[in-house]
């Protein structure tokens, strides 16, 4: 488990007491213990109170929160305030104000603003985790340390130049192997001398024109974002090398290599944010992200809001019973804790209008602390039943922070090719049928799963290819699509014909690739005896690549345009395994066929029967498996047990049999 200090789901959130007198503190203490809350994470944005000059601290405050939180049963996720430097060291060294894309330098203000590597930054942070660590490294109410917030902004200021030239003589040696990476030959733009370098910036125009100087650019920002947080891990691993450190990501964001930062976190954590309306199986493939970069373990859903958010668009409220399932939806996924942004409602400023567990009302008599405290009693009751229960996917879909990069500011073949959408899309197909699905990356192992499925596999590092080969020959099924095995690390292409380093492993050869305008479509013709559940014809759009066979069997052909009856989808046998290929970019119909066909192909099962819009999850544990029932539909919706068998509901201890209806938006953790 995280910590064996608190053995138990970790339920509360981030608390800004700063910024309240302090005879409150004393009411949210018995609100929080109303609401059935055991952790808090404090002070996420205090450095300016913690430090008000560079050589004065002041922690006084913070030594009687701490032991009012402890007397209260609390525990603390302790963070280390460097997400919002005070305005004294902004001025002071002017050099941390980082510089946008448009070369131009920003003020002091707002939060994740500065420049990271500058030297003052990164020596004040460390000397503040440094003080934090050796203040509070015996207090009982530590559980955790939370280092900084949301990383991510990037800096393009002369510090940051002459850094990026460090880095890259550190990745490439020398001059002549940079120009060949980068294909500097292109316009010119040879350099003969380091200096000559500058980051790429918009200010001589798109800064895409360059795509493997922009992308090593942005993997220099992440590794100098690392930078700052290993700093202050390492100042406090050397206090308290026995309590966990984490940071929390955002979710999905391609300005950080995720899979690099997780090899330097004892816990991974992430802020859960979605919009109303989007679809759950975006939230699901988030989820399984995460525990995808914590290799499986648990993980710490850091932030999400008990209601209301107050930066989107349109800021609706969680309708009864939604915070409650999207907080077992995590758990369901591999959460170990279920936290808030934030637990008191802030009364000024931008996040004033984001909901809390302690609304503006200031008192427990409001709908969403009802909702909170019934969720808080629920977790204390199900105890330490779920902690470091695992999932057990034998599917995996390949994600890749880089591809999603490079396919982002590619200057062809379409506009419309979004490298996110297209994973989500077959994801999606998974998720509506309950197959359980790890995301992870294309370094990763894939020994462990029958079926990988890799959309848009565009770019191929070292030794990727091989060891899907390998994954294949062995007995596996692997899948891709359209746009895939075109380009190296560098995002140089590889040459002798599409689709590269995959050509052998697929049987074809890639000739050409058509981009469709948004309002023209092709079709998808399966042959005659189709191909398990893939029958007829379907719909395609977006991109069609026009293949020739080498080895490999057609399972369908395009219907229309001067490439009418050349391959669509194709299927390779290579060694014991199978290789597949997508063409084009199906309608949804297809890949929901082409889901059940794979699923009944490689012995692949939903844990239960269900109606439409219930999600099922597993989690397993000394023998033992938790399915999760979690209903996204508004009304009534039901699940089917197998026939004989009875499951106990561990949050309404029903023993259950036969099938089982579940209101709109409820949940059921089915224990066997």
């Amino acid at each position: 488990m995280i910590n064996a200090k608190l053995p138990t789901i970790w339920y509360g959130g981030d608390y800004n007491p700063d910024q309240w007198p302090e005879e409150i503190w004393h009411e949210d203490m018995r609100l929080f213990r109303q609401a059935g809350i055991n952790v808090v994470t404090l002070p996420v944005f205090s450095w300016a109170k913690l430090q008000p000059s560079e050589d004065v601290y002041t922690m006084e405050w913070l030594d009687r929160l701490l032991d009012l939180v402890h007397a209260n049963g609390i525990y603390v996720c302790l963070a280390t305030s460097t997400a919002a430097q005070p305005a004294w060291l902004s001025r002071k060294y002017p050099g941390v104000l980082p510089v946008d894309e448009d070369g131009r330098k920003r003020t002091h203000g707002s939060r994740v603003n500065f420049c990271p590597n500058s030297p003052d930054y990164r020596r004040l942070s460390r000397g503040l985790a440094r003080r934090l660590a050796e203040r509070y490294k015996d207090h009982p109410a530590l559980l955790i340390w939370h280092v900084g917030n949301e990383y991510g902004p990037h800096c393009y200021c002369d510090t940051c130049a002459a850094s990026f030239r460090v880095w890259l003589r550190e990745r490439y040696g020398m001059i002549e192997t940079l120009n060949a990476r980068w294909n500097m030959s292109f316009w010119g733009h040879t350099v003969y001398d380091w200096e000559e370098i500058v980051p790429p910036t918009n200010l001589n125009g798109d800064n895409r024109c360059f795509q493997s100087m922009a992308l090593d650019y942005k993997r220099f920002m992440s590794d100098s974002i690392l930078a700052c947080y290993q700093g202050e891990y390492d100042e406090i691993k050397a206090v308290t090398p026995d309590v966990p450190i984490t940071t929390n990501f955002w979710g999905l964001f391609n300005g950080l290599d995720l899979a690099k930062w997780a090899e330097r976190m004892d816990v991974i954590s992430w802020d859960s944010y979605p919009h109303m309306n989007e679809p759950m199986g975006h939230v699901a493939m988030r989820h399984d992200y995460m525990r995808g970069l914590a290799g499986g373990r648990p993980f710490m859903l850091m932030e999400q809001t008990p209601s209301q958010q107050n930066w989107q668009p349109y800021n609706s409220l969680k309708r009864p019973g939604v915070m409650r399932l999207w907080s077992y939806q995590a758990v369901a996924r591999g959460a170990d804790t279920v936290l808030f942004f934030q637990l008191r409602r802030s009364f000024g400023a931008c996040e004033k209008y984001h909901g809390a567990v302690i609304e503006h009302a200031g008192h427990g008599e409001t709908r969403v602390f009802r909702e909170c405290a019934a969720l808080g009693q629920e977790l204390q009751a199900l105890g330490d039943t779920l902690l470091d229960s695992e999932t057990h996917a034998e599917a995996a879909l390949l994600f890749d922070i880089d591809t999603w990069i490079v396919v982002n500011m590619s200057s062809g073949p379409s506009v419309d090719l979004d490298y996110l959408k297209q994973a989500q899309s077959y994801y999606r197909a998974f998720y509506d049928r309950n197959i359980a699905m790890d995301v992870i990356s294309p370094l990763s192992d894939f020994s462990g799963y029958r079926l990988v499925v890799a959309p848009v596999f565009y770019m191929l590092k070292p030794g990727v290819a091989e060891r899907v080969e390998a994954f294949v020959a062995a007995g596996g099924t692997f899948v891709t699509t359209f746009f895939s095995g075109l380009v190296d690390e560098n995002d140089l292409v590889t040459l002798g014909g599409y689709p590269g380093l995959l050509r052998r492993l697929l049987g074809i050869w890639v000739e050409e690739i058509d981009a469709l305008t948004p309002e023209m479509k092709n079709r998808i013709v399966m042959r005659e005896s189709g191909h398990g559940a893939l029958q007829g014809e379907y719909e395609c759009s977006l991109l069609c690549d026009l293949l020739h066979l080498e080895g490999a069997e057609a399972l369908a052909v395009y219907g229309d345009d001067f490439y009418a009856g050349m391959p669509a989808l194709i299927v390779n046998r290579f060694g014991q395994g199978r290789a597949y290929y997508v063409a084009t970019a199906p309608d949804e119909a297809f890949l929901d066929a082409l889901c059940e066909s794979l699923c009944a192909e490689v012995g692949l099962r939903a844990p239960l029967d269900a109606d439409r819009g219930i999600e099922l999850a597993e989690r397993h544990k000394a023998g033992r498996t938790f399915t999760f029932v979690l209903n996204h539909n508004a009304g009534r919706a039901s699940v089917r047990l197998p026939s004989g068998e009875t499951r106990t509901d561990l949050l309404s201890g029903r023993v259950l049999k036969g099938s089982v209806e579940v209101e709109g938006h409820g949940v059921l953790i089915l224990a066997t």
